[in-house]
């Protein structure tokens, strides 16, 4: 069903966002005081470009806030965020959403809480982006992570190094490997395009493969593989804003030695007043002779969080440079990520991007539960429901669905049991689909499983 929306808010999240949803149909109106940003979703994406601000109730009625089934506010401004919100609830939009950066609105007992303003998601990037680190950094080998029904399926990326036991194998020589562990490979991604593999494709040193399997079966899959994840016990993060902090409380608790460097005096002493265990470093992060003087060099991981995509870019390879093992940068100009991983960057992580994502599965709530994509690659990961569809209700082989082309099914969980499917796999009303497919495709698999 195609919705109205407005989104308030043209910078990454918003253009993501009227990007994402433009592509399956529905009507989009973007709105933003900046005209570089309205000129640029004019010339790149199929939806309406309105100049003004969100939070003015002439600029809204002109978007058509009153048949609006979706409103999402995403700027940078916690308060026009809220204020648009509002304004849409008066207005009697259904849902509302908002991106909010500030902790005093995320908490329960506040005035302002996400209950108290009647909004439906609030989307916390640091949070999001925290929460991101924490998983990628329990399995030291994955640079991508996604969980699908209910956590017990798993969608992993990894870099295949020169040397790997993956250079120059066929996927179908892969066969063998899946009769002991059942796992997929449902991509790979190479110089920036992403491959939806058939068995004659070869992997290469240089991609990226994404791996779908059961949650237990990770440590085998990984050993299967060639690849050896270990949690780490001596972490480095580079920065002491609201997203490290959040790291180095959570890695506290998990028994972690972190090193916190953090460059603003003040802020270091309110850090050490918070945070009981970890080491906070008055340091430049990219002051490589005193951090060598710290241990950076024997570091299991490097997590560069600070505001300057340059300086999480440049103190992580210099980390890694000196010894330290992995690096998780943040990054917020999406221009920068098809140069990172030829420059020795293990992951590369996007608060925009993540909260786009969680928006996105908000938004998507119903047949489909959830949704997933991934820097540097232009597909998308679903998790949609089979309806109770005729030509289902009878059983119907995978081999005789008419699935797109760029489109794979990498799991299905039916009554607790996980599936990994081949041809003859004959799919059921109320099967969980975890589907791997290039935007393009999309369209099409929510037509072929329409009710």
């Amino acid at each position: 069903m195609s919705l109205k929306v407005i989104i308030v808010g043209a910078g990454e999240v918003g253009y993501h966002l009227a990007d994402r949803l433009a592509l399956e149909g529905h009507e989009i109106t973007v709105i933003d005081t900046d005209e570089e940003k309205i000129k640029r979703i004019e010339r790149h994406l199929n939806v309406m470009p309105l100049q003004g601000s969100g939070a003015s109730a002439q600029v809204l009625e002109q978007a058509g806030i009153k048949n609006t089934d979706l409103f999402v506010a995403v700027t940078n401004s916690d308060e026009i965020n809220l204020i648009a919100c509002l304004l849409a609830r008066e207005y009697g939009v259904p849902r509302k959403v908002a991106r909010v950066r500030s902790e005093d609105y995320l908490s329960p007992t506040s005035p302002l809480s996400e209950e108290k303003l009647g909004l439906d998601l609030v989307i916390n990037p640091a949070r999001v982006l925290a929460e991101e680190i924490i998983r990628l950094a329990e399995i030291s080998e994955a640079t991508d992570w996604a969980e699908f029904a209910g956590g017990k399926i798993i969608l992993l990326g990894y870099q295949v190094k020169k040397g790997s036991s993956l250079d120059g194998i066929s996927l179908n020589a892969l066969r063998d490997l899946r009769s002991l562990y059942d796992f997929l490979v449902v991509a790979i991604v190479r110089n920036g395009n992403t491959i939806i593999p058939s068995g004659r494709d070869q992997i290469r040193a240089g991609d990226k493969v994404f791996v779908i399997t059961k949650k237990r079966d990770i440590p085998a899959i990984e050993y299967l593989l060639g690849f050896t994840s270990k949690a780490p016990s001596r972490v480095f993060i580079i920065g002491g804003g609201q997203v490290g902090f959040l790291v180095a409380s959570q890695m506290e608790a998990k028994k972690i030695d972190v090193f916190l460097v953090e460059q603003d005096k003040a802020r270091c002493e309110e850090l050490a007043e918070k945070l009981h265990h970890t080491v906070i470093l008055h340091l430049d992060g990219l002051d490589a002779q005193e951090l060598l003087r710290e241990g950076i060099d024997r570091a299991d991981l490097i997590i560069a969080v600070t505001n300057s995509d340059t300086v999480n870019i440049l103190s992580t390879l210099l980390a890694k440079h000196h010894g330290a093992q992995k690096g998780i940068v943040r990054i917020d100009r999406p221009d920068f990520i098809p140069l990172l991983s030829p420059l020795g960057i293990d992951v590369a992580l996007s608060p925009r991007l993540l909260a786009a994502n969680q928006i996105l599965r908000f938004v998507r709530r119903g047949r489909i539960l959830s949704v997933a994509t991934f820097l540097g690659s232009e597909a998308e990961v679903l998790e949609i429901v089979v309806p109770e569809n005729p030509r289902f209700r009878k059983g119907l082989r995978l081999l005789d669905l008419d699935f797109p082309r760029g489109a794979i099914i990498g799991a299905i969980y039916r009554r607790g049991k996980i599936i990994i499917p081949k041809g003859e796999t004959i799919l059921r009303p109320g099967d969980d689909l975890i589907i791997f497919a290039h935007q393009k495709a999309l369209s099409q698999i929510e037509n072929l499983f329409a009710l």
